[in-house]
């Protein structure tokens, strides 16, 4: 079962729910099980996030983060793991491999519009205001 590691985690660690070990490959990517099903209530989300440990010792992250989990998804929970070290990493059933964490998410209301009003950002992106 997922839990939470400290009494005030805004996330709880999930496990990878495997038979056999799964090698990433530097630059490599994983598709792996948790063998969780989820059933969120309406206007809320699951948000899939790395583990900042894997990050930083193994060089280790989750593809398409935050991943979302949509209340009305009912398969099974599965983790893009992604290898970006220079050295295998080797997943093992039980392995905390992400965190979750729950958050209530609102619905917009989508327009077309012909035009957008102006800002003094303007259409500015991507690093735009320097690196400081």
């Amino acid at each position: 079962m997922p839990e939470y590691k400290s009494a005030q985690a805004a996330g709880f660690d999930i496990q990878a729910n495997i038979s056999d070990d799964v090698v990433i490959d530097p630059m490599g990517r994983a598709l792996i099980d948790t063998g969780l099903y989820f059933e969120l209530p309406d206007g809320y989300e699951a948000q899939v996030r790395p583990r900042s440990g894997l990050a930083i010792k193994h060089g280790i992250t989750l593809l398409n983060t935050p991943g979302t989990i949509d209340a009305d998804y009912r398969g099974e929970i599965k983790v893009i793991l992604v290898n970006l070290s220079n050295h295998q990493f080797v997943v093992s059933n039980g392995m905390r491999i992400a965190q979750i964490v729950i958050a209530a998410c609102e619905k917009a209301t989508i327009e077309e519009v012909q035009t957008v009003s102006s800002t003094e950002r303007g259409s500015g992106g991507f690093g735009h205001t320097g690196l400081n």
